[in-house]
């Protein structure tokens, strides 16, 4: 099946809004993600996806094609940013740490759920001088850190005992709230879309390929992931099998960079290095093909599941698609029409056929190898310099 003689199944749009919100009414920071594995394996088994579970929750679904080999890879993390409890403060306030990376600024102000070992606990994280009536102006002089905010838990507690009584800890997980909101014209903003949205667009995409009945060439393996925030991410769920793989995250519109709110972006270079040649421009001719919206980009502050895999020793091709958003590990902000390119490219890239054949094995000869140049594209031009001494000798 080449690229350009298949036609691609529609994809069930209130099934992916459904599907977004209930992930982000799901609280799920980084170690704390056993109910968001539980909510994907039950919408898997409704799709009638089969899937397997790692230890700590990873999730492998399977998706059969004609051929086992060379079999694909197509992941989103369900892991998110979130805090953890630092310090019993004596003026009855909780101090915290990030789980992830992301800056204090967008903490600040937010509501949020502590998670104690017996019960839950609603708050508010606020800078360490908050109302102007009592500190003037020196609510705008204070620094910007971790350090200068706390958790005020909405509860009677004035120092370190009342907060022990409620059996609040170091250690007790932090989830803030999403704080969604879908406008009548597309554009959705929330805490947490890096890469709930992903998630969504990942199962309405294997949904439009059940529904459809499509034909896949190769056998495809949907991941979901459970520690990208930290760092590790697909590590963890891969096997020998998969020679491809594909991440669906978050792509920054900022200044500079070449995302778009209303596109898929493919990224061709992030934090940990280029992705893979051939299967980067494979997405690009597959989008161009199928008339879908994209923007090219690179990142300079970005890593993804693709990092993880390469770095934990799988010897596999790699590329990176997203949706286009606004102000990552912040309030974030994307817009329907790029969640709607970012599943039709990816069910494009599932149905189309492997970069290489020759990938059904990890090592084998030169035959069947890609090529990026051939040797004519290599030639340089060049201008050959006169001889001084045709030019310079004296004359008699």
């Amino acid at each position: 099946m080449s690229e350009k003689n298949f036609t691609l199944p529609p994809l069930d749009e209130a099934y992916l809004e459904e599907t977004l919100l209930q992930l982000l009414a799901i609280p799920s920071p980084v170690g704390l993600t056993d109910a968001i594995v539980r909510y994907v394996a039950a919408r898997l088994d409704a799709l009638g996806v089969p899937y397997v579970i790692t230890r700590r929750g990873a999730i492998r679904a399977t998706l059969k094609g004609r051929e086992r080999h060379p079999a694909r890879a197509i992941v989103a993390h369900l892991d998110t940013l979130g805090a953890m409890v630092r310090e019993l403060k004596d003026n009855g306030r909780v101090g915290i740490v990030p789980i992830g990376s992301w800056s204090s600024r967008f903490a600040e102000g937010g509501r949020l759920t502590l998670y104690t070992d017996t019960q839950q606990i609603r708050g508010t994280c606020l800078p360490l001088k908050t109302s102007g009536h009592a500190f003037g102006d020196g609510i705008d002089s204070q620094p910007n850190s971790w350090d200068h905010v706390e958790v005020r838990l909405d509860m009677p507690a004035s120092g370190r005992a009342e907060l022990e009584a409620a059996g609040v800890n170091v250690g007790d997980w932090i989830a803030f709230d999403p704080q969604p909101e879908v406008q009548p014209g597309g554009y959705i903003n929330a805490r947490y879309l890096d890469d709930k949205a992903s998630v969504a667009v990942l199962l309405t995409a294997c949904k439009a390929l059940k529904d459809s009945g499509a034909s896949l060439p190769v056998d495809v393996h949907p991941l979901f992931t459970i520690t990208e925030e930290v760092g590790s991410g697909a590590s963890a769920a891969l096997h020998g099998d998969i020679a491809e793989m594909v991440s669906l995250d978050i792509a920054i519109a900022a200044p500079g960079q070449g995302t778009d709110e209303r596109a898929v972006t493919i990224c061709l270079q992030d934090l940990s290095g280029p992705f893979d040649y051939h299967l980067s421009h494979k997405l690009i001719k597959l989008a161009q093909t199928h008339g879908i919206a994209h923007r090219r980009d690179v990142f300079k502050f970005y890593r993804s599941d693709s990092a993880a895999a390469v770095e934990a020793g799988n010897d596999i091709r790699t590329a990176l698609i997203g949706f286009g958003a606004d102000a990552s590990h912040a309030q974030e902000r994307t817009h329907m029409d790029s969640l709607r390119a970012l599943g039709a490219l990816s069910v494009a890239y599932l149905m189309s056929e492997p970069v290489a054949r020759r990938d059904r094995q990890s090592m084998g000869s030169i035959e069947g190898f890609t090529e990026q140049l051939k040797p004519g594209e290599m030639q340089v031009t060049t201008t050959t310099l006169p001889d001084p001494q045709e030019f310079l000798e004296a004359k008699s």
